[in-house]
């Protein structure tokens, strides 16, 4: 079912699943379809330049999950089994055509894991852009394994912080997406960075403990092409929103992520890890598309 809003975005249609109306675009033609898996609080349009890019030459799908941009506020966090299911529905309801390739950053990465575990005879493959994964906190330093660890869905910042923090991340985001057309970038930025959106946004992280758990106990990864590609530069966007001691531990956390893929690629049939040194975690998708779309169009070509 198709939903008409009054308040709508610059892409997309809203279709009604199982827990509400839920934002999607899709463009080009051709398969695999590719579908992007956002950042934890981000939404479709933050990846439209790979979107664009990827529907030169193949199916591209963008979408919002529940309770972000244009998709229905919804109480977050929630948990990886709701967050698969919704997109499953959603993929059927819109009649977009399988298989897919999952393209998942950061939170998005586990989510795009779990999907194909859940789901492997619908998945041709993934492409993991800097992605969270379950077993991070073995490999952290104690200090920020400990955190994460503790993480609550109560962890949540003073409101007063929430709103400077809000102010300061407009700001580094307009810059980051200087090149997106202002009648993309505009609605993103108030919509994202609205009161509500960036508290959603803030939210919607906050039970990784329960989604770990969730990803080990739904089994192994499947034999599918993988490409991870990890993001071991300086994070540009970060660091203009964090003290000097903070990026230093950063730093630390990158050379621990990264132990944590080389294990992950080496473990699985498929799978292999390619190392940016030139960008941080945040901009990715907005300043290596190249290497991105390279990962997309060579794990969609992996032989069988």
């Amino acid at each position: 079912m198709v939903e008409d809003i009054a308040n709508a975005a610059p892409l997309g249609v809203r279709y009604r699943v199982s827990g509400g109306a839920m934002l999607l675009h899709q463009a080009g033609s051709g398969g695999p379809t590719v579908v992007f898996l956002a950042g934890g609080g981000m939404f479709g349009l933050y990846y439209w330049n790979l979107h664009e890019l990827v529907a030169e030459f193949s199916t591209s799908v963008i979408y919002d999950r529940l309770g972000t941009g244009w998709s229905d506020v919804v109480e977050l966090p929630r948990s990886g089994a709701q967050v698969t299911d919704d997109l499953h529905e959603l993929l059927r309801v819109a009649a977009v055509p399988g298989p897919y390739l999952l393209v998942g950053h950061s939170l998005g990465g586990l989510y795009a894991r779990l999907y194909a575990k859940r789901f492997p005879g619908e998945v041709a493959g993934l492409v993991l852009l800097d992605p969270t994964h379950e077993d991070v906190v073995d490999y952290l330093p104690e200090e920020a394994a400990q955190r994460l660890r503790n993480l609550s869905p109560d962890d949540l910042f003073p409101a007063e912080q929430v709103e400077a923090m809000r102010t300061a991340y407009r700001t580094t985001f307009a810059r980051a997406l200087a090149d997106f057309p202002a009648e993309i970038r505009e609605p993103l930025l108030d919509q994202g960075f609205s009161s509500t959106g960036y508290r959603q946004s803030l939210r919607e992280p906050m039970n990784l403990p329960h989604l770990f758990a969730e990803v080990r106990d739904a089994g192994p990864d499947p034999d599918l092409p993988l490409i991870i590609v990890s993001a071991m530069g300086t994070d540009t966007f970060a660091d203009e929103l964090v003290p000097p001691e903070a990026r230093e531990s950063a730093a630390e956390s990158n050379q621990a992520k990264h132990r944590l893929y080389t294990d992950l690629a080496a473990a699985l049939p498929r799978a292999e890890l390619r190392r940016l040194d030139d960008v941080g975690h945040s901009g990715i998708a907005w300043l290596r598309p190249d290497a991105v779309i390279r990962a997309i169009r060579d794990t969609s070509s992996w032989p069988a």
